[in-house]
């Protein structure tokens, strides 16, 4: 038996004005999840626990089969995972965003322009990073490029306790009122501040900006968290596992995890990512003897944070030709096969953040089809079959009793 799960990060929404008061995943022309859905159990999952916020990696961890509540300890430090950080016991991790900060001469009066910076590729930002390494790092802090906008700072013998702000939840907002407070705010404030100093006349900066792309004018903290302890996947499951993924957020997990997780050239988590090359990655992986694989999309979420509706009606899109591609393997090879689809989260564009409302998913058997009646979307899985939370889609894809 084969499980994939094939994950839309980000892909659940809400009506839209613009789509004629459908949400995207509504809109969207995808002829897969219909065919799927023909054959599939649907319905609703809560994949957020109540009290947890509404991000990814918690989202991940539960549909994965990892109680968020055991095994969180921080976003940062699982991305720190694929970027080859060893954590000591007493470190802090500290998700560190190349962000676009308006010009405004003082930093509590500049507007959250861009949480990524444009996107930057990951080669400018690791000029970047470094040359932020070479003025503030020392021995108790440390700061590590990973990709794109995507970095990390680590605390030697820190403290939890402080307050961040993720910086896609306060596009447009003055930054003033969400700057780091609690434990080491000032001093994390103040490396914010100097970082737009050290940015300002940087040579990457100014061939962005002479090509008219947003600078990265400065860092942005958030998702502190201190070294994970995750039980491996093969262990819990007694399946070998693989997560195709461009993010260092899921690529640590599968560290953490002991899951394979391979480089694919040209992955960039966004619109533009090489959609063939992640699901030729997954063939690969069932290929190469993987039991399950999770193949992780983040180009709907990317959109959603950006309030670009045509983009994410075009990401779901892809996904389902993602799913189609992936489903004709499954169907030619020997055995049977079970498939997920589902988002890890919603990310409406009404709000260009994440939000913890339960989100559409569909499991397909093909030892055991249902017709459900319903298609694929966030209206009709309300009639659908609720789960309490994420572990229960691992549980069912698997058919594990102790999941």
């Amino acid at each position: 038996m084969k499980y994939l799960v094939i994950l839309g990060d980000g892909m659940a929404d809400r009506p839209l004005d613009k789509l004629g008061g459908k949400t995207p995943l509504e809109f969207a022309s995808t002829p897969n999840f219909d065919k799927l859905a023909a054959g599939a159990q649907i319905g609703l999952v809560k994949t957020i626990p109540d009290g947890m916020k509404p991000g990814s990696d918690v989202a991940n961890l539960s549909v994965l089969g990892y109680e968020p509540e055991k095994y969180y300890s921080g976003r940062s430090p699982l991305e720190a995972l694929s970027i080859g950080v060893i954590l000591k016991d007493d470190d802090i991790a500290v998700r560190t965003n190349l962000v676009t900060l308006s010009d405004a001469p003082d930093l509590e009066d500049k507007v959250m322009l861009d949480y990524s910076s444009g996107e930057i590729s990951t080669a400018e930002a690791q000029e970047l990073i470094g040359a932020v390494q070479d003025a503030l790092g020392d021995e108790n802090f440390s700061f590590y490029s990973g990709v794109s906008y995507r970095h990390c700072l680590v605390i030697a013998h820190g403290s939890m306790g402080m307050t961040l702000t993720a910086p896609h939840d306060i596009t447009d907002k003055k930054v003033g009122d969400y700057l780091p407070k609690g434990v080491m705010g000032d001093v994390l404030t103040e490396f914010i501040r100097r970082s737009g100093e050290i940015l300002a006349k940087h040579p990457v900066n100014l061939k962005r900006i002479a090509a008219g792309k947003h600078p990265a004018t400065h860092i942005w903290f958030w998702g502190a968290g201190t070294k994970p302890a995750l039980m491996s996947f093969e262990s819990r499951f007694k399946l070998k596992g693989a997560i195709i993924s461009a993010v260092d957020l899921l690529k640590g997990i599968a560290k953490g995890t002991e899951m394979y997780s391979p480089n694919v050239k040209g992955a960039t988590g966004t619109l533009s990512t090489n959609w063939r090359g992640k699901a030729n990655a997954a063939k690969q992986c069932f290929a190469m003897g993987c039991d399950y694989v999770y193949l992780h999309m983040e180009a709907p979420d990317e959109c959603g944070h950006q309030g670009d509706v045509e983009g994410k009606v075009r990401a779901i899109e892809k996904v389902d030709w993602v799913l189609g591609e992936m489903w004709d393997y499954l169907k030619h090879q020997s055995g049977d096969y079970a498939i997920a689809v589902l988002p890890d989260h919603a990310t409406p564009i009404c709000v260009k953040t994440h939000t913890s409302e339960p989100v559409p998913y569909m499991i397909y058997r093909s030892d055991k089809p249902m017709d459900s009646g319903l298609k694929y979307n966030e209206k009709e899985a309300l009639n659908g079959i609720y789960l309490p939370n994420g572990q229960c889609i691992t549980a069912i894809l698997t058919e594990d009793k102790n999941a």
